[in-house]
Formats: structure tokens, C-alpha cells, sequence
């Protein structure tokens, strides 16, 4: 999910039933984390009316439900690409351009002078890092990969 919690349908019951907890998590994205603090924040709020209270946290698990669908749908395109026992050649791909662009990096930081004054170059490493190393490297080779 990429819209902000206060952009959701619950968000928006929220907005008229329990602002003071829109105002809390409104622009956090609607995650595990935040629809938890949610939840807990709507169960011990004594300010909203019971039957409020009932639809509020109803949504919330709704939320949370197409959360672990989502979650659940790419671990089964994975063990699908796994049981054909073909290569991904996504994660093929990107791992050897992530890989490049890590070493072209390391190479340019290390050889190239005045590389690190250049703000579009920072931003190129903040991106690589981030996206690249992080997230995608994370996905395709972290420990849950082979399981």
C-alpha cells in the first residue's frame, strides 16, 4: 500500500469519528506497525462511541487482511518460480546491474577526485544504496529466499 493511512477508507471513518488519532498516523503508510498502533489507540480511546469503536477496528483487520494477502501472493510467485526449478532472470538481472553500479560506485569514490562535491553523483549513491542494496538485494538474496 502506497497511499497514506489518512487516503484510506478508515482513515477517512477516523477523520469523522476519532480525530485526534488521524492527527497521530495520518501520514504513516497503513503497515503491520501502524495499523497495530491504530488498533491499540481506537481500543483504548474512551472518547469513541462503542458502535464506532466496533466499525473502526472491523476496518482495521480488513486492512490488515489485504496486507498479509498481498504479502502472501509474492511468496507464492516465488515458490512458483522455485517448483518450475527455471532461473528468474529478473533476479539475475538485477542483481548483476545492482552489482555494477555498486562497483562502479566504489570505483568512482575511491579513483575518480572531486566525485563526492558532485551533488547528482551523492544522489546516484543514496539511490543505489538505498534501492539497490537494501531492498532488492534483501528480496531476491536474504535468508528467507531459499526457504
Amino acid at each position: 500500500m502506497s497511499k497514506k493511512f489518512k487516503d484510506t477508507k478508515l482513515g477517512a471513518f477516523l477523520g469523522n469519528t476519532a480525530p485526534h488519532i488521524l492527527d497521530i498516523a495520518g501520514d504513516l503508510l497503513p503497515d503491520a506497525g501502524v495499523l497495530g498502533m491504530v488498533k491499540n489507540l481506537i481500543e483504548k480511546d474512551d472518547k469513541i462511541k462503542p458502535e464506532d469503536k466496533k466499525v473502526a477496528l472491523t476496518k482495521t483487520k480488513e486492512m490488515y487482511e489485504l496486507e498479509v494477502k498481498d504479502r502472501d501472493s509474492a511468496r507464492s510467485r516465488e515458490v512458483e518460480v522455485k517448483k518450475t526449478g527455471s532461473k528468474d532472470i529478473m533476479m539475475m538481472l538485477t542483481g548483476i546491474v545492482g552489482l555494477v553500479s555498486f562497483l562502479f560506485i566504489i570505483y568512482a569514490v575511491v579513483y575518480e577526485e572531486g566525485v563526492l562535491h558532485n551533488e547528482l553523483f551523492v544522489h546516484l549513491m543514496g539511490m543505489v544504496e538505498g534501492v539497490v542494496i537494501s531492498n532488492i538485494f534483501a528480496y531476491y538474496y536474504g535468508s528467507s529466499a531459499e526457504k
